[in-house]
Parts: structure tokens; C-alpha cells; sequence
């Protein structure tokens, strides 16, 4: 790598690079230290880091870069931020953000059911209107479900304390932890989780014993478990929840992971828009190291394990598993081309097993509890539960832990009290905004599964849901959702780059010629080649928006074409 002989870092820059420079995956604390000490990233700084950790100096400016929240000039980090996502900006979220000075838009901040929220530094607000800003400084518990239905994940979420260690021993923390390492072998957990027919919760949906079985039939190593954090789906949520209430749940569910697999190393990957999230996880990691649930020796075992706490810097990308492992490794976040799978070939393509945080909170409960327990959680054949993030126009907005299998319109109209007095719900999203639309019929009939979400054309994946009722306009709430995809693209295979932008264009109405016929010929055939040809799933998911919006409300499509 060249560097110009006149570039020198300064002892304080060695020295904060000198902080991280031994521990695993260092750049993004690294690139954090700078940004926090300084408000930005210079030039100076990236030439010191590059030369430093040895990367190429082009290569970590179009890093630096790719992050929405690195800043490269002043003032930078203490501009505000306003969340323009899709629930916000039909809560005035733009006049929010003119009226406070330097302040810019920033995507689906994880808080759809506490809208509008603004980043000042490290610290979380809300906006109800221009010229009132409260502190937030964790999420809204979620409510208990009206039906008195047994849950999992949210068990104990509730309860006094939990969030801390003695509290969260006090309702059975680290009670199946204990059950394994002192009475199973690592191949009886990976049995009892696979006997549970617990599967992947970040939209994935992969059987989460057999993953852990590959994980730990790999031989070479040292091998990995990371949780994946970066809840980046607009109208998602839960893994906040969870994270701010239940700290520990995930914790064990790390370390149970990583005894099932062999793992010794640990990476908790966490959104940058959770700064107060943060740092309740660092103190929970060091609770749980002085107590002997982490680090060497763990229990009094031969099991060795440590979790290592990095923060995301706003990328959307780095929630598919392929780009937050680059992300971690210090490389530009680009997807992963599969084969070989994160399994084998993960962090340092070394084996890795890369889990939700809500499939590894409900581990403890399935270890404690059993697996029969949990599949009877669900509704008819179905096993285990789901956390939904439901927002927008329902009465009581908020994270509910259902059974699978349960019918969407009990969610709607019994669990979230209905629609806004006098309105009805004219549509909701499905997975964020990566499943499209869902209206009509399919409000009535629709269960909360994934194999029902498929058969009426979308999907359940991270199941955040966005309802909207008929006071809403339905093209414009699709043309916000296609434009976060265009901005979250990560550029790399043309079929999402172009697509997204083309689509953009249609629903924005500036494609040309005002033919529905050719109007929605050109959106099927685009979205055709983004499904077939895109790299990863934002290219797949992205055209449901604009094809649901196309199945679901034709008239009101045939309206915004013609401008009849």
C-alpha cells in the first residue's frame, strides 16, 4: 500500500489504533473510537488507520463511505438524524426534520411503535411534533397478549429487574446453560433444538439444530457463533426489545450455541441506531464474565467462550449474513456468493454459526423447558412462536409474541384493539417491507405462518407488519418503501442497482408514457429479472412492493398512471 511519506499518525491516533488493534475483527472500533472522539472521520484518520491495520487506502475510504452514519467532515456525528421510514413519514417525520438545523434523514431507526425517533450523538429522542424532543433511553416493554396465550421469548420479559443478572436469575437465567454444561453433551443439545423444530426468526427460516450440527461436524477452526443484530427491516423492532429487557436471554443463548458447536469466539453485531442498546450489552458481557457464565472455565467446565461487542454503522446490507460477516472482517459489505456457507466457511471462512436474536433468546427457554413443551407453543401443526412488530394505524401499536398459526385479523382486531376510530385498514406490509402488501381478502384469511404468508404471495420472514389505514396513500407509501431499497442497495450486482431505481421511477411517476398496460408490463418484467438475476434477498424481496401494490389496489395504480 502507498502512503505519502508525510503522512505520520500522531500518538494519540496510535494510540486509540493500539486499543483494538489485538482484538478480533478491530476496524469498526476503530472507525467508531475516531468518529466519537473527533465527530467525524478525516482524512488524517483514515490515512493513519489504513496504514495501521495495513488496509488499502481506496479500499477503506469506499468502506468508510458505504456507512450511512460515518461522517467525513464536521460537524458530522452531532447533527441530528430523523427517521424518515415509512411509519414516520406519515407522522410528519419531514417537518420534524426541517425544523431542527443540520439535521438529515436516516432511514427506519427501529422504533416504529414510538415514532418519530431522532439520533443527537448517542443519544435516542422522539419527536411528536416540530420543537419537542424527549429522551428515550430503552424500548417500550411489550404488552402481555389479551388471551393469556403462553409465550417463550417473552416469558419473563416483564418481570421486575430483568434486565439485569439478578433478575434474571431469579425467573431460571442460566438455568439451561447449567442443565448443559453439567449434564449434556454438546451433541444432546444440538438433538433436544433440533427435536424443538426451532428454525432461524430473522426471516430466513432455517432448522436451527441442523445449522448448529454443521457448525460442529466442521473440523477446522477456532470456530464462531455471531448474533445477528442488525435488525435493519423497516418495521421491525423485537430485537430491540429484547436486547434493551432481556439482555441475558441472548447472552445464554450465545454461549449455548457456542457449547453445542464447539465455538469459542463470539460476535454480537448490533444496528448503529441503538446507541442506549449498546451500551446496556457491554455491561451485560462484563456481568455475565465476572459471574463465570462467560470467558474461561465457564461453570467450572472446560468450556471456554467470549462474546466481542461490535456496532453496525448503517447499512441495511449487513443484516444478510454474508455482508455482516464482511463487515465484521473489515471489508466492504458486499453479500457473499453461496456456496460455500457461513457453516464452513463464516468469519475468516472458519466455521460460523450466524443466529437471530430472537432464535438464540429462545434457546435457554427450549433447554430449560423441553422440546415438546415448545412445539406445543404453536397452533395446529405448527411449532413455537413468532415475536411481530406491528405499528402504524392500529390502536395498540407494539411487539406481540403469537403462536404460529395464528389468524392475522385476531393480531389486528383482538390483540392490537383495530383500526383508528372511524378508518379501516386498507393494507399492511408483510416482512418489514420486503414481503409488499397485503389487503383485501387476505386481511381475513391470511394465518401468521410462513407457509399461508407464501401462499397469498408474500412472506412472514422477520414479521414486521406496517398497517395503514384508508386515510393513507397507498402508491406513495409504496414509492418511500421502494426508495429505501434503491438507497440500501449495496451496488453490487446491476440487477438490484438498476431495478430498484427503475421501479423508483414508475411509482414516483416519472417512467414517461401514461399506458397501464405498459406501465404495469414494465414492472412485471423488471421485477422478473431483479428476482432472477439479483444477488442476495433485497434484490428478490424488493419488487413484492411494487407487485402486491399492482394486485392488490389496480384502480387506484390505473390512477396514479393515467392521472385519471
Amino acid at each position: 500500500m502507498f502512503v505519502p511519506a508525510h503522512i505520520v499518525a500522531d500518538d494519540a491516533d496510535l494510540a486509540l489504533i493500539d486499543l483494538f488493534r489485538e482484538e478480533p475483527a478491530p476496524l469498526l472500533s476503530v472507525l467508531h473510537a475516531f468518529h466519537d472522539r473527533d465527530g467525524y472521520i478525516s482524512q488524517e484518520a483514515i490515512r493513519a488507520i489504513g496504514k495501521e491495520l495495513r488496509i488499502p487506502l481506496a479500499d477503506l475510504y469506499g468502506i468508510v463511505t458505504f456507512y450511512h452514519h460515518f461522517a467525513v467532515e464536521a460537524p458530522g456525528q452531532a447533527n441530528p438524524r430523523v427517521c424518515t421510514g415509512p411509519v414516520c413519514c406519515q407522522r410528519g417525520a419531514q417537518k420534524i426534520l426541517d425544523s431542527l438545523p443540520g439535521a438529515t434523514a436516516m432511514a427506519c431507526a427501529g422504533r416504529c411503535d414510538d415514532p418519530v425517533p431522532v439520533l443527537i450523538g448517542h443519544e435516542t429522542f422522539v419527536a411528536k411534533k416540530p420543537g419537542q424532543l424527549e429522551r428515550r433511553d430503552s424500548s417500550p416493554l411489550p404488552a402481555a397478549n389479551p388471551g393469556g396465550i403462553e409465550e417463550c421469548v417473552f416469558r419473563h420479559i416483564r418481570q421486575p429487574d430483568r434486565a439485569t443478572l439478578g433478575g434474571y436469575r431469579r425467573t431460571g437465567g442460566y438455568g439451561g446453560l447449567t442443565k448443559a454444561v453439567t449434564e449434556m453433551t454438546p451433541a444432546e443439545v444440538i438433538g433436544l433444538v433440533k427435536e424443538s423444530k426451532l428454525a432461524g426468526r430473522g426471516g430466513a427460516g432455517f432448522p436451527t439444530g441442523v445449522k448448529w450440527q454443521a457448525v460442529a461436524d466442521a473440523e477446522n477452526g477456532p470456530k464462531t457463533v455471531v448474533c445477528n443484530a442488525d435488525e435493519g427491516e423497516p418495521g421491525c423492532f423485537k430485537d430491540r426489545a429484547l436486547l434493551d429487557h432481556d439482555p441475558f436471554a441472548v447472552l445464554e443463548g450465545m454461549t449455548l450455541a457456542a457449547y453445542a458447536t464447539g465455538a469459542t469466539r463470539g460476535f454480537l453485531y448490533l444496528r448503529y441506531e441503538y446507541p442506549e442498546t449498546y451500551e446496556r450489552l457491554a455491561a451485560a458481557i462484563a456481568a455475565a464474565e465476572a459471574a463465570g457464565f462467560l470467558g474461561r472455565n465457564i461453570l467450572g467446565s472446560d468450556f471456554n467462550f467470549r462474546i466481542h461487542l461490535r456496532r453496525g454503522a448503517g447499512a441495511y446490507i449487513c443484516g444478510e449474513e454474508g455482508a455482516l460477516l464482511n463487515s465484521l472482517e473489515g471489508k466492504h459489505p458486499f453479500p457473499r456468493n453461496r456456496p460455500p456457507y457461513p457453516v464452513t466457511h463464516g468469519y475468516e471462512q472458519l466455521p460460523t454459526a450466524v443466529n437471530n436474536v430472537e432464535t438464540l433468546a429462545s434457546v435457554p427457554q427450549i433447554l430449560r423447558k423441553g422440546a415438546d413443551w415448545y412445539r406445543g407453543l404453536g397452533l395446529g401443526e405448527h411449532a413455537g412462536t413468532k415475536l411481530i412488530s406491528l405499528s402504524g394505524d392500529v390502536r395498540r401499536p407494539g411487539n406481540y409474541e403469537v403462536p404460529f398459526g395464528l389468524p392475522l385479523k385476531t393480531l389486528l382486531n383482538e390483540w392490537a384493539g383495530g383500526p383508528l376510530p372511524g378508518r379501516t385498514i386498507q393494507a399492511i406490509t408483510m416482512a418489514g417491507i420486503s414481503g409488499g402488501f397485503l389487503a383485501g381478502d387476505a386481511l381475513e384469511t391470511l394465518t401468521l405462518d410462513e407457509a399461508s404468508a407464501r401462499a397469498h404471495g408474500s412472506m412472514l420472514g422477520a414479521a414486521g407488519m406496517m398497517a395503514f389505514d384508508d386515510s393513507r396513500d397507498i402508491v406513495e407509501i409504496a414509492r418511500v418503501g421502494m426508495e429505501f431499497f434503491a438507497h440500501e442497495s449495496c451496488g453490487k450486482c446491476f440487477p438490484c442497482r438498476i431495478g430498484t431505481q427503475r421501479l423508483v421511477e414508475r411509482l414516483a411517476g416519472t417512467a414517461g408514457p401514461h399506458d397501464i398496460d405498459l406501465w404495469t408490463g414494465e414492472v412485471h418484467e423488471i421485477g422478473g429479472v431483479m428476482q432472477a438475476l439479483s444477488a442476495c434477498g433485497l434484490g428478490m424481496a424488493a419488487p413484492l412492493l411494487a407487485e402486491s401494490l399492482v394486485r392488490f389496489f389496480p384502480e387506484r395504480v390505473e390512477r396514479h398512471v393515467t392521472g385519471i
